[in-house]
Formats: structure tokens, C-alpha cells, sequence
């Protein structure tokens, strides 16, 4: 099997792809090879296995029967699954209004609108918001990515939402009501060839799970969910915003919770985004990486608490 490290994509996209390798051996037994019964390597009259005695595993065997698409473009027998599965959703004015076909097909099935409180609540916003594709690996992500139209491309007015499976892009949302978002704007004229990879690098840092440090340490609790819920790009006459979605929001500055989202924020900026801890964004249609709870969104004026890195 080739090294994930040999292959010639991306920092953000071979990492996405090493926290998923194990998780792929593991759910594929059938690509492993049989073992051999200790003390004959050729597997010839084997002898019965004495009690308490260990059976011995070839693992160059198995490791030769395991084909990814790391070595393997066309004929791979192994995926990397994600964490968790992931739906992409998309509008534009061209979808607005309309009730577009829903013919399925296999680049891109249309499945119904998940059936929760939250979808019912944001039916009318619903509407006009298409459900492109679900995946739940890294090969059917890099299959999608290589078969739509980047951000820069896009007409103004449009945007691409990434959620996880389940949760829909929207405030009404189990999953969303008591959260908030990151964001960033961004001058069209000066970020129109810099977009599409900010793009590429903040939805694999969402299905790689690297945007809440949280989760790596070893005092979290097992099955502890991911702040994150989903990832939006949007196209504007004079500017593209990317803006990270979270399931909670700090109730104030002394919250403990503040903490964990201050560092969502942080590797935003920083390790997707590729600015500097300090550097000052705002300007002319740009913002600074800033987040408010989806509450305070529907504040206006000096009643919305951000909080900047």
C-alpha cells in the first residue's frame, strides 16, 4: 500500500486522510488476508492450534491485498471513511423561486429534505436551498470537489453549504439554534484567486475534524460531538464570505465554553486561513475572523457581542 505521505495532495488533505486510514482497515476485514497457523508460513498442513496458543498473522500478505486510491486510482478496494457523513447544499437566483427538477442521477441524487423539527421550522427558507450530494469518505469528497464549480466561479448572489448529514443549514435546527458562526469577508477584487483553496482547506479541516482541538485531548469523553455543524462560502457583488457554523455559543466572557470557541476561531485563521495570530484583516468589505451566536445575529447595533481573533 502506497504511504498517504507520498501522494502528492495537500497538507489539509492528507491529514483529513491519516485519521481516517486505521478506521478504514478496520472496517473492511474482508480485504485482509487469511492468517496462518503459527509455526507454518506457507500455510500447508496446518497443525491444530495447541489451547492458549496465539494464531500468527502474515501482515505483508495483508498489507498486499489492501489497495486504496493512494496506489490505486481506478481499481482501489478500500475507502477512507470520515468521522461522520457529510451533505452539500447549494442556491443561487437561478434556484430561487423555483421548483427545479429533482430527477435523480448517479453524479448527484436528490434525497428529500431530513424529516425534524428543525426542517419544518425553516421550510420556507428550505425552498430555495438544493440538496446536492451526501458522502461519507474522502474519496467520494475529492469525487465531488473535482466535479463542481469553485466559489470563484459562482454567480454573485450564491452559495455552497456543507453540514454535516442530518443537520440542515439553517438557525432552526436542533443542532444550530443554540450556536453561532465564525465568518470572515472578504474583498472580492483582491481574494477572487485566493478563494477557491480557502474554500477547499476550511471544508477539509470540517470532514477532518481538526477545527476543534477540543477533541484530541485525552480527557474528553468519548463520543463528545464536534462544535463544528457545517461550513458556508458565499458570493456577493463585492465580497465572498466563509463562515464556520458551531452547535453552542459562550453565554458571556466568563463562560467556560469560550474558551473552546475562541480556539475554533484561532485555527480558522490561522491553519486554514494562513494569516498570522495577530494580523489586523478589517478594511474596505473585510472583516476580521469574528463570531456571533446566531442570536445575536438578529440584533442590530451595539446589542451583538462578537468576539474577534
Amino acid at each position: 500500500m502506497a504511504s498517504v505521505s507520498s501522494s502528492s495532495l495537500p497538507g489539509p488533505a492528507l491529514q483529513a486522510a491519516r485519521s481516517a486510514v486505521q478506521a478504514a482497515l478496520a472496517e473492511h476485514p474482508e480485504a485482509n488476508a487469511a492468517p496462518v497457523a503459527k509455526g507454518n508460513k506457507d500455510g500447508a498442513d496446518e497443525d491444530p492450534l495447541e489451547p492458549g496458543e496465539i494464531q500468527e498473522v502474515d501482515m505483508v500478505a495483508q498489507a498486499e491485498t489492501i489497495r486504496t486510491v493512494f496506489s490505486d486510482a481506478k481499481n482501489f478496494n478500500v475507502k477512507h471513511p470520515l468521522y461522520s457523513p457529510w451533505t452539500l447544499w447549494f442556491d443561487s437566483p437561478a434556484t430561487k423561486g423555483r421548483n427545479l427538477p429533482q430527477t435523480p442521477s448517479t453524479a448527484f441524487p436528490q434525497t428529500p429534505l431530513p424529516q425534524t423539527p428543525g426542517a419544518h421550522a425553516a421550510l420556507g427558507w428550505m425552498e430555495d436551498i438544493k440538496r446536492v450530494i451526501s458522502f461519507d469518505s474522502v474519496e467520494e469528497f475529492w469525487g465531488l470537489y473535482n466535479n463542481i464549480v469553485p466559489p470563484s466561479q459562482l454567480p454573485q448572489k450564491a452559495n455552497y453549504y456543507l453540514f454535516k448529514d442530518g443537520i440542515i443549514p439553517a438557525w432552526e435546527d436542533e443542532a444550530n439554534k443554540a450556536g453561532g458562526k465564525w465568518s470572515i469577508q472578504l474583498p472580492k477584487d483582491k481574494n477572487r484567486s485566493n478563494v477557491d483553496k480557502m474554500w477547499l482547506y476550511t471544508m477539509l479541516a470540517a470532514i477532518g475534524e481538526t477545527f476543534d482541538p477540543y477533541l484530541t485531548n485525552p480527557d474528553t469523553p468519548a463520543g463528545t460531538p464536534s462544535l463544528v455543524t457545517g461550513v458556508i462560502v458565499s458570493t456577493r457583488p463585492q465580497f465572498y464570505r466563509l463562515s464556520i457554523w458551531t452547535r453552542l455559543a459562550p453565554a458571556g466572557e466568563e463562560d467556560p465554553l469560550r474558551e473552546r470557541i475562541e480556539a475554533v476561531g484561532k485555527h480558522f485563521k490561522m491553519a486554514v486561513l494562513g494569516y498570522a495570530e495577530g494580523q489586523k484583516l478589517a478594511g474596505p468589505l473585510a472583516t476580521e475572523v469574528e463570531f456571533l451566536s446566531h442570536k445575536d445575529s438578529e440584533k442590530k447595533g451595539k446589542a451583538a457581542k462578537k468576539i474577534v481573533v
